[in-house]
């Protein structure tokens, strides 16, 4: 009896075990199950984040260079399915990312675009844009053909233009003035911005950097004069050097004190590459110019002529060719000046700008534009060499003289409503250019590197002649700049600290051949540089008579009496002015329901 109450106990111990031990195995089965289902949902989550990473830069990489994107999205009821599959920018696109196929396609908000003021609190606040709204769908399908990820994302690409600061670097920002200068705009490097002066520099506007923020020189560890930049409150704060007049390295929680008028390590905005300066079917300034002027030096006659851009192809234009020298307008010099500071005969395009102008005004036929043309805001003409070195370092220029006025001198003539100059070459601007007061006009040069030459520039004869000789006057410039900078060390970021000589800084952009003491450049606009001159490689090295050819000496500098033009940032800017992008994220959705 008790044997068998003993059998029965275990027997029932042994069903219960067994009961455990099921349950066990289908609860460790199901987080098995759990457990792989969440990793699979979890890594076709990445991969469809990373689709809609890809598209989201391939819609930003459109908008460079004055496109936008264009296409049709496929329709909302199975997109991506068959036939159903959009076209051109918004098209579905597949990708593969890890081990999962990513559908992705694109459709574009209704009323794009919006002109915007930047709001406050934002990096580029009270800035203008103009601002496309997108939104963007991404599905990650498993390798057993289950979606695992469905997401979208809703962005805004903001185009900002850059003659809205008054510096613009793509690269790193080295502001070293001897004399007091004052920055009356904004300062933006994608790079490193480094702080410095002989005296007081003064910046009144915010100031960013993508890189590292330096209050001190690059080129040496040292660090001197004052340097105020202006804080939320309204009033200035030194930036302090490190100690014993080091250079010293400032991070975000360290400027916390200036409110937000000083950004370090904030995310590079996308540029446009120096290549759209390129004479090119393709490039923007080339194609979208109102007129183009080259000097070809590919024959054995060298010979001035004007350019048209048909079915791709550039084609000399005869008829506006005959009309500007029958206004005498353009011409060219072989080798009369002589640049000290690259130690070549400069070859050289030569516009007047005034004859140009009263030409266009005359022979509106002949050219097929008026002077108030405002299809890309105003005027757009691209001056340029066409030789055997073109492409790369070379002996050519171009020079642009008569512009101390934008306007034609013919009674009646409409006023332009805007000049931007464009060049793949170094530009000379000899004497004032579009002088301020009733005449002004928003205008801009965009070129490989900007030269000034003054109002007493006489004779070309002067750059062979000792620095003494070349005395310079008083000067205005009243435009935006675009134009190669030197670089530090020859390398960009930490890599050029503390190697090579000085390049210069802001306060060198322009470059000069005359001895400019006690004289003025008065200049109002903006500066911009996206990277190294392309077609010039004389390195800064300094003033007076210790450099150049044969020790004749570059220049003195002048008395910089320079300032950011506001005009620019109150709508008033120069035509096809250049634009850097940004992406801003709306909203970001998981698992919703397709409309």
């Amino acid at each position: 009896m008790r044997k068998g109450f003993a059998l029965v106990s275990v027997l029932i111990l042994l069903a219960v075990l067994m009961s455990f031990l099921t349950a066990y195995f289908f609860l460790t089965l199901t987080e098995i199950r759990t457990t792989s289902s969440s990793a699979r949902q979890t890594t076709g989550f990445y991969a469809a984040e990373a689709g809609l990473n890809l598209r989201a830069e391939e819609i930003r990489q459109k908008f460079l260079g004055y496109n936008r994107p264009q296409g049709t999205s496929p329709q909302s009821n199975a997109p991506c399915q068959g036939t159903n599959q959009g076209s051109g920018d918004f098209a579905c696109k597949t990708y593969t990312i890890s081990g999962r196929t990513v559908r992705t396609y694109v459709r574009e908000a209704e009323g794009n675009p919006h002109n915007i003021t930047i709001p406050p609190g934002e990096l580029y606040e009270y800035l203008e844009a103009q601002e496309y709204r997108y939104h963007l769908y991404s599905e990650a399908v498993g390798p057993d053909g289950r979606t695992e990820a469905l997401l979208e994302l809703v962005f805004k690409s903001r185009l900002v233009p850059m003659f809205q600061f008054a510096a613009f670097y793509n690269k790193d920002l080295e502001i070293l003035p001897g004399p007091n200068m004052t920055l009356n705009g904004r300062v933006h490097t994608n790079k490193d911005l480094y702080l410095s002066s002989g005296n007081t520099l003064t910046i009144m506007g915010q100031v960013s950097t993508a890189g590292k923020l330096y209050r001190g020189r690059k080129d040496t560890n040292s660090c001197g004069g004052t340097v105020n930049i202006q804080r939320q409150a309204g009033d200035l704060a030194p930036l302090a050097c490190g100690s014993g007049g080091t250079r010293k390295s400032y991070t975000q929680s360290e400027v916390a004190g200036w409110g937000g008028r000083i950004q370090v390590g904030v995310d590079p905005v996308t540029v446009p590459e120096p290549e759209e300066l390129d004479p090119t079917p393709g490039k923007t300034y080339w194609d979208k110019a109102d007129l183009r002027i080259g000097l070809d030096l590919s024959g054995p006659t060298p010979s001035v002529k004007a350019y048209r851009v048909s079915s791709g192809q550039t084609l000399v234009d005869p008829v506006s060719t005959a009309t500007l020298f029958v206004c005498n307008a353009v011409g060219y010099t072989l080798g009369d000046f002589h640049n000290n500071r690259e130690g070549k005969d400069i070859k050289m395009l030569e516009v007047d700008l005034g004859k140009v102008l009263d030409c266009i005004h005359n022979n509106r036929t002949a050219f097929g534009f008026a002077l108030d043309d405002d299809t890309e805001g105003g005027l757009v003409f691209f001056l340029t060499v066409f030789g055997p070195n073109s492409s790369g370092i070379n002996d050519y220029g171009v020079r642009v003289k008569g512009g101390a006025s934008l306007i034609s001198t013919v009674s009646g003539a409409p006023k332009p409503r805007g000049l931007t100059l464009v060049s793949d070459q170094a530009v000379y601007i000899q004497g004032d250019f579009n002088r301020d007061g009733p005449d002004w006009i928003p205008a801009a040069v965009l070129a490989d590197s900007i030269n000034i030459l003054s109002n007493a520039w006489s004779r070309d004869t002067l750059s062979r002649e000792p620095l003494s000789r070349r005395q310079a006057s008083n000067t205005e410039v009243n435009a935006a700049f675009l134009a190669g900078t030197d670089t530090t060390g020859n390398q960009e970021g930490e890599g050029g600290r503390d190697r090579g000589a000085y390049n210069g800084g802001l306060e060198n952009y322009p470059r000069f051949h005359e001895d400019w003491s006690g004289k003025t450049l008065t200049y109002r606009g903006s500066f911009v540089s996206l990277g190294k001159p392309r077609k010039v490689n004389g390195p800064w090295c300094g003033t007076g008579t210790g450099c150049g050819t044969a020790g004749r000496g570059i220049y003195n500098p002048p008395i910089r009496q320079w300032s950011f033009d506001s005009r620019f940032a109150q709508g008033q800017l120069p035509p096809l002015s250049p634009r850097f992008v940004y992406l801003r994220q709306e909203r970001f959705l998981r698992e919703f329901e397709r409309r």
